[in-house]
């Protein structure tokens, strides 16, 4: 059976990891929200194998991320959870690590800020790592992300990518201080936060 497979994800794990090893080196687990195709999942779980990786995705798209879950199995690598980030309690407890990779700039607003407010439970020390692209005062990074902008906007009318402050802000009020901003391939940012 071919497996779903993202060429992003293949472009951008090797840069993204070598974030995680250090902003996780401290964490004994991660939650993964929205794994998509589970190519993060299954290179960043062995590579990391002080943390028990969590992938979690939409119940619509669970049956994408299971394959290759099943297919590259790791000790520390837990099975898929559906996991929708507007419902409540979460299936499983805020971990220590939280990690998602190209969800926001695709989720409602009203779902960012669900994330967030759920996060807020989470423990002192906890780290969140973000990655995708963001303007910056309003203003986009590059002509391929207006041009992107204006794909998602075509795509959908909740899609956009979302201006760095007002994620931030969110963050912010969930008690966490931002702790690094990453520049990554293709114009886009791995942005970490941790909960004081």
């Amino acid at each position: 059976m071919e497996l779903p497979f993202s060429q992003a994800c293949e472009n951008n794990r090797k840069p993204i990891l070598a974030v995680l090893r250090e902003a996780f080196a401290d964490c004994r687990a991660a939650l993964e929200i929205g794994a998509g195709t589970g190519q993060h999942a299954t290179a960043f779980a062995p590579a990391m194998p002080w943390l028990r990786w969590q992938p979690t995705e939409h119940r619509d798209a669970l049956a994408f991320l299971e394959p290759r879950c099943r297919a590259f199995p790791a000790a520390n690598l837990e099975a898929p959870l559906a996991l929708d980030v507007c419902e409540r309690p979460w299936p499983v407890p805020v971990p220590d690590g939280v990690f998602t990779a190209n969800t926001l700039h695709i989720m409602p607003w009203a779902a960012t800020e669900a994330l967030f407010e759920a996060l807020a439970d989470a423990a002192a020390g906890t780290v969140v790592a973000v990655y995708g692209p963001f303007n910056y005062d309003g203003r986009y990074t590059s002509q391929s992300n207006a041009q992107f902008d204006q794909w998602l906007a075509a795509r959908s009318p909740h899609s956009a990518i979302r201006d760095f402050e007002a994620v931030d802000k969110l963050a912010a009020g969930a008690g966490f201080v931002l702790d690094g901003d990453h520049a990554m391939p293709a114009n886009n940012r791995l942005l970490r936060w941790r909960r004081g």
